[in-house]
């Protein structure tokens, strides 16, 4: 293990994993060997879920018995459903998440026959429920039936938002979303999954741990802080001034860079053309056009580059999911990758206790407090 100073630990290899590459020359990004522009164009989530979570890739009656048994884990315990009526209207729906996972661990445990594999499926299956449970129970009153007949995590999330079957081209350009935001290898909040169990702390722990540190602005936020961004203009020779402003002011704009990589984010051209073909079915490309002349106008002033964030605020709202839910699809997606870091660290456990580089005070000697000035 590296030893290297660096702040944030930039640089700093701190273990080994098999589920990811991210940024490796030659390797782009991939999901255990599987690149992700194949997965993004080729495979459903549940598929992608499934070869990080179980190791391989499915086959059609695989994942045909996967997708049942997800459809089959959606309900949610009564207990959990009064504790989301208790939680206030106005709670963030990053805390609600955070306080339902941590509910479902109390009223489901953990155990020798319900293993990590098992938790991880929960999970998948039923988190959109937990969110869009507490989000109709406020709006409208509403004790939300949370067993929809869509057989795709992407179409029961949006089923259960809208009320109605979803538009297919949502559907589809939803579940891309959730493979590219699915894993990223020891990204902040997967690393502190890890740490947490590393402890041998239990998988609902270590899940919760992961959406506590998702909610920083600086992780999970981006999506929700780039649709601020947008909505602030009506043209792009509008989104042309105003960012030529903010960069004058040395105001940080959210949605460009990634701190590993650095030419470009491989997720970001399969998202922006999501965007680009939502705006095409809704006949509406204000948004879109605005997102690009801000991505034209960054990298010609900045040398910066959209990251995955940036065109999912924009495909997002013409999905008409709300600012408020971007980052909870975010966790909805990295459970499978969470638990699959769990699982793997689980396998070959140390508990991760790095060292500090000590910059305090000499030591002192003790003055009595008469002493004290």
């Amino acid at each position: 293990m590296a030893t290297k100073k660096q702040g944030g630990l930039a640089d700093v290899i701190a273990g080994q994993t098999a589920i990811s590459t991210v940024g490796k020359q030659g390797k782009g990004l991939s999901y255990r060997g599987y690149s992700i522009d194949d997965l993004a164009r080729e495979a459903a989530f549940e598929e992608t879920a499934f070869l990080l979570i179980y190791g391989k890739l499915p086959n059609s009656t695989e994942l045909s018995q996967y997708k049942k048994k997800l459809h089959g884990l959606r309900k949610l315990p009564a207990g959990l459903q009064l504790i989301l009526e208790q939680l206030p209207a106005n709670a963030h729906p990053m805390d609600v998440l955070r306080t339902g996972v941590s509910a479902l661990g109390a009223l489901e445990p953990e155990t020798d026959e319900h293993n990590h594999y098992l938790i991880a499926d929960r999970l998948l299956a039923s988190s959109a429920s937990m969110l869009l449970y507490w989000n109709h129970f406020h709006a409208s009153g509403i004790r939300l039936d949370t067993e929809t007949d869509n057989d795709s995590i992407a179409g029961h999330f949006l089923q259960l938002l809208h009320g109605h079957p979803p538009d297919p081209l949502h559907e589809k350009g939803l579940d891309a979303s959730l493979i590219l935001y699915a894993e990223h290898e020891f990204n902040a909040s997967t690393f502190a999954a890890r740490v947490t169990a590393s402890t041998l702390s239990d998988v609902y722990s270590a899940v919760t741990t992961g959406i506590g540190t998702l909610r920083g602005n600086l992780h999970g936020g981006a999506n929700e802080a780039a649709m601020a961004l947008i909505d602030a203009f009506t043209s792009p020779s509008e989104a042309e001034i105003g960012i030529l402003q903010m960069l004058q002011h040395k105001k940080l704009i959210m949605g460009f860079g990634h701190r590993v990589y650095s030419v470009r984010d491989p997720r970001s051209d399969i998202i922006k053309i999501w965007s680009k073909k939502l705006s095409e079915e809704k006949n509406d490309s204000r948004l879109y056009l605005i997102s690009e002349r801000i991505e034209q106008i960054m990298m010609q002033e900045k040398k910066l580059f959209p990251n995955l964030d940036f065109y999912s605020a924009s495909a997002y709202r013409l999905m008409g999911i709300p600012t408020s839910l971007f980052t909870p699809i975010f966790v909805i997606s990295r459970i499978s990758g969470w638990v699959a870091h769990v699982i793997e660290q689980r396998a070959n456990n140390r508990i991760i206790r790095p060292n500090a580089e000590y910059v305090g005070p000499e030591p002192s000697p003790w003055l009595s407090i008469d002493q004290r000035s």
